[in-house]
C-alpha cells in the first residue's frame, strides 16, 4: 500500500480546471464481498454521468469518464482492494488512492475536489506506523484501531545485507597452532587453527549501523512526510539500542517489545493500538478541551456561517469538521458568505469541505471526527487565532 501524505494533499487543493469529479466507494479485501465492488462503481458513474449532463455536452462528459470507465473494466485491479476507494479526475489530473477504512458510497461534482473522508483518514487521530525490526530486517505498516497494512518502502533498504553492502563486517580469525608434539605413531600432529576474533563485537557494530541505516530512511521518506507517530516492535533487548541511536522524534517511548516475526497482522494491529489507543483519547480529549476554553473566551465559535467569514480572513487556527454530515453548499470565496443549494447542481460541493480546504490554505489545522467526538451538534467547532 503507498501512503497519503500532506504533499498529495497539498496537490488536490492546488487549482484544478473545473468540473472536478471525487468518487469514494466502500471496497472489500476478499472474495466473495469484493465481487460487487464493480458493479456500485458502475452505479456511482451513472450518476456522476448524470450530473455532468445537467451542464456539459456529450463530447465534455466523455473525455471525463473515460478513465473513471477504464478502472470499471479493470478486473485485476478489483480483484487487490483495501477497505476503501477514491477516485479523483479532471481535465488535468487523475489519481486513485487505497483507503485503509471504509467510506460511505458518494459522487460529488463541483468546481474543486471532495476531500474531507481524506481529510479524516490523512488527520485522523488514532492512525499510527509501525516499524517491525530485527538484526535481519526491516518492515513498515501503517495502521489505525481497525485495520493495519504493509507500506511499501521503495527508498529504504529491508535487509541488513541490502543497507550495509560490502561494508558488512566480515569475521576475522586469529590462528594459533597446538599439538605439534608426536602422535602415538611418532607423527607430528596436524595443527588446530581457532578463532580469536570478536565475532560477537561485530555482529553488534553490524547492527547497530543496520539500524542506523533504517532510523535514518524511516525518518525521512515516512515519518516526516506523514507526521504519524510511530512504534518499534522488536525483541526486548533492541528496543534500548535502537531508541539510543534514533533521531525520530515521531518514536514513541512504548512500542510492542516482541519478535515481531511471531505475530500475524491482526495480532500486530492489537498489539500496537493497544500501546496507541491512550494517546489517541488524550488528544481529543484535549481538543475538545481546548475548544471548549476558547468558546468560554469568546475565541471560538460553532456557527457555520461565522466560521466560513473567519476562515476566509486567517481567523481559524484549529477547525474540528464531523465526519459523517454533509450540508450541501458553497462558500463565497472572496467573502465567506455561505449559500445553501443542492449536492445534484454540478457546481456544489458540502460546504463542510470547502470549510476545510479554506482552513488547509490558510495554514490552519483541520480535523475531522465522529459524531460521538465533536464538542458541538453543528458539525463544526473553530477555535480562533485572534
Amino acid at each position: 500500500m503507498k501512503q497519503f501524505t500532506p504533499d498529495q494533499l497539498t496537490q488536490l487543493l492546488a487549482d484544478h480546471t473545473p468540473p472536478c469529479l471525487s468518487l469514494y466507494l466502500p471496497t472489500h479485501r476478499s472474495h466473495p464481498e469484493n465481487q460487487k465492488d464493480p458493479i456500485v462503481y458502475r452505479n456511482l458513474l451513472k450518476e456522476m454521468d448524470s450530473s455532468l449532463r445537467q451542464k456539459y455536452s456529450t463530447n465534455q462528459v466523455r473525455s471525463l469518464v473515460d478513465k473513471f470507465q477504464a478502472l470499471a473494466d479493470d478486473r485485476a485491479f478489483w480483484n487487490h482492494r483495501t477497505d476503501g476507494l477514491v477516485v479523483l479526475g479532471s481535465a488535468d489530473s487523475f489519481q486513485v488512492f487505497d483507503l485503509q477504512r471504509s467510506v460511505p458510497e458518494l459522487v460529488v461534482v463541483a468546481d474543486s475536489f471532495h476531500i474531507k473522508p481524506l481529510l479524516r483518514i490523512l488527520q485522523s487521530a488514532d492512525r499510527y506506523q509501525i516499524l517491525s525490526l530485527t538484526r535481519e530486517e526491516a518492515k513498515l505498516y501503517e495502521g489505525d484501531r481497525d485495520s493495519l497494512d504493509p507500506i511499501e518502502m521503495p527508498n529504504v533498504p529491508h535487509t541488513l545485507t541490502e543497507a550495509l553492502g560490502a561494508e558488512l563486517t566480515e569475521p576475522h580469525l586469529t590462528v594459533a597452532s597446538y599439538g605439534k608434539g608426536s602422535t602415538a605413531g611418532g607423527q607430528g600432529a596436524p595443527a588446530m587453527h581457532h578463532g580469536h576474533g570478536s565475532r560477537k563485537e561485530e555482529v553488534g557494530i553490524d547492527t547497530e549501523r543496520f539500524f542506523r541505516v533504517i532510523d535514518r530512511g524511516v525518518r525521512d521518506h515516512h515519518s516526516r512526510p506523514s507526521g504519524l507517530p510511530l512504534l518499534l516492535a522488536a525483541l526486548p533487548e533492541y528496543h534500548a539500542q535502537f531508541h539510543k541511536i534514533s533521531h525520530n522524534t515521531l518514536l514513541m517511548a512504548e512500542g510492542i517489545a516482541s519478535n515481531p516475526e511471531s505475530l500475524d497482522l491482526n495480532q500486530l494491529r492489537v498489539e500496537a493500538w493497544r500501546v496507541a489507543e491512550p494517546h489517541y483519547q488524550k488528544r481529543l480529549a484535549k481538543m475538545a478541551d481546548d475548544y471548549q476554553l476558547a468558546y468560554s473566551r469568546q475565541q471560538a465559535s460553532d456557527n457555520l456561517a461565522a466560521v466560513a467569514e473567519a476562515a476566509i480572513a486567517g481567523r481559524v487556527g484549529v477547525l474540528l469538521v464531523e465526519a459523517d454530515r454533509q450540508i450541501p453548499g458553497k462558500i463565497d470565496q472572496a467573502t465567506g458568505k455561505l449559500q445553501s443549494s443542492d449536492l445534484a447542481d454540478p457546481e456544489v460541493d458540502d460546504a463542510l469541505d470547502d470549510l476545510a480546504e479554506l482552513v488547509l490554505r490558510m495554514k490552519g489545522e483541520v480535523v475531522v471526527v465522529s459524531t460521538k467526538q465533536m464538542p458541538t451538534t453543528t458539525g463544526v467547532a473553530a477555535s480562533y487565532r485572534f
